[in-house]
C-alpha cells in the first residue's frame, strides 16, 4: 500500500478516531528471530529450533518473540505514515497497553493497522496515542493490539 502523507498537524488533527494507515506486508524470518534471539539472550526453542518447534509445539513451526514483533513497531508504522512540515523529531513515549493475542510463525507476514486515537498539545509539540494494530496475513487474529504514544516536537 502506498504511504500516508500526512502535510503537517492541522491535517493530523483532523485524524484522529480514524484509521489513518495500513502497511505493506513484511515477512518475519527465521534470521531476524535467531538475531533478536541472540541480542535479548531469550533463546527459547521454540524461538530458535525449527525441528523442535515442528515435534513438540503447537504451532509447528518456530515463532517470533512477542518483543521482535513489538520492536518492529517504528518500521512498520513508519513504513506506513508519514508526517510531513515543521517536525523536528519524534520520540517513542511508551506504551499504554500492549496485547500478544497471536503467535507469528517464522515466515509469516504481518502488517499494521494505524488508528489516530488521540492528540494532544504539549509544551514545543503534540502527545500522539496511536491504536495500533499487528495482523498476521491469511490469519484472522492479530498478532499484536497496543495503544502508542508518540511525541512530534517542532
Amino acid at each position: 500500500m502506498p504511504q500516508r502523507i500526512i502535510e503537517g498537524i492541522e491535517e493530523l488533527r483532523g485524524l484522529v478516531g480514524q484509521e489513518v494507515a495500513v502497511g505493506d506486508w513484511f515477512t518475519i524470518t527465521q534470521a531476524q528471530i535467531n538475531a533478536f534471539a541472540d541480542v535479548t539472550h531469550d533463546r527459547q526453542w521454540i524461538h530458535i529450533d525449527p525441528e523442535r518447534a515442528q515435534r513438540d509445539s503447537p504451532f509447528n513451526t518456530t515463532v517470533a518473540h512477542g518483543f521482535l514483533t513489538l520492536s518492529l513497531l517504528s518500521h512498520l508504522h513508519g513504513q506506513a505514515v508519514q508526517i510531513r512540515g515543521n517536525v523536528r523529531m519524534a520520540i517513542n513515549y511508551g506504551l499504554n497497553r500492549v496485547r500478544f493475542t497471536s503467535a507469528v510463525p517464522s515466515a509469516s507476514r504481518i502488517r499494521t493497522r494505524s488508528v489516530l486515537q488521540g492528540l494532544e498539545e504539549i509544551s514545543g509539540g503534540v502527545h500522539l496515542v496511536w491504536a495500533i494494530t499487528v495482523e498476521i496475513e491469511g490469519t484472522p487474529k492479530p498478532a499484536l493490539v497496543a495503544e502508542w504514544l508518540v511525541r512530534l516536537y517542532w
